[in-house]
């Protein structure tokens, strides 16, 4: 069984701040809320706020300037990089990509993926489960999940490897367009086939990428969990958990 650990109250609350100043309620250039509007409107701590505003900064999302007070910079450059990942899952073509595919199965949708998708529990959900390795060492494993509505006249079902993205895919057969990506990053423990494949000891941790594929209505059209080893130091310098 995986366990993903939830990102304490200061994380959560630098992410919504994150998602303001991306979505442009709070443009660059402006002054961030003040710690007290922060308290109020988020009804958290200060010491959480103040927190939380420490890691927006350190992470270069904001900026303290002396006799003026806390602007937002906006979007950080390496921001661009961490969303490379949910781009590759998307446009991954298997057939070339270095790894094999390892399962194409109807599977119990995960509770993480469930609330995504808005599917009751115990649904059904077609998953390909992906492994990327380099020089023979396992690197990634990305496990994406399908509402069974959007299989239906495509090969996403086949057990070989596709040989284009899976959004070039969608988008030719099902007229579906992929209108945004949303991550969300995590440490949690994999579960026993998850470790194996990995190659990982008992006790060492993943990051977990959980990419969100979603049209311009906001519905999802794919749901990837994609497992990185947490103990590798480029990954550490790329994806900062604060």
């Amino acid at each position: 069984m995986a366990y993903e650990v939830e990102a304490p109250k200061y994380v959560r609350l630098a992410q919504t701040i994150q998602q303001r100043i991306e979505d442009g309620t709070y443009p660059p250039g402006t002054k961030v809320p003040s710690e007290n509007q922060l308290v109020q409107a988020f009804g958290m701590s200060r010491p959480t706020v103040v927190r939380a505003l420490e890691l927006l900064k350190r992470d270069g999302w904001i900026e303290s300037r002396q006799g003026y007070g806390t602007i937002v910079r906006g979007r950080p450059a390496d921001v661009e990089q961490q969303e490379r990942r949910g781009r590759e899952v998307l446009e991954r073509d298997e057939s070339r990509t270095p790894g094999r595919l390892v399962v194409v199965d109807q599977v119990p949708v995960p509770a993480r993926v469930a609330s995504v998708l808005g599917l009751p529990k115990r649904a059904k959900v077609l998953m390909r489960r992906f492994l990327v390795e380099v020089d023979g060492e396992a690197v990634e494993l990305a496990s994406s999940y399908f509402p069974a509505g959007l299989v239906e006249g495509t090969e996403l079902g086949n057990s070989e490897p596709l040989g284009v993205g899976v959004r070039e895919h969608l988008e030719g057969r099902k007229k579906v367009r992929f209108d945004h990506v949303t991550e969300r990053v995590s440490a949690r423990m994999p579960d026993a086939g998850e470790a194996e494949l990995l190659g990982l000891p008992d006790g060492v941790p993943v990051l977990s990428v959980l990419v969100v594929a979603r049209d311009a209505s906001g519905q999802a059209l794919q749901v990837s969990d994609v497992l990185l080893p947490a103990d590798g130091q480029e990954l550490e310098d790329t994806y900062r958990l604060g």
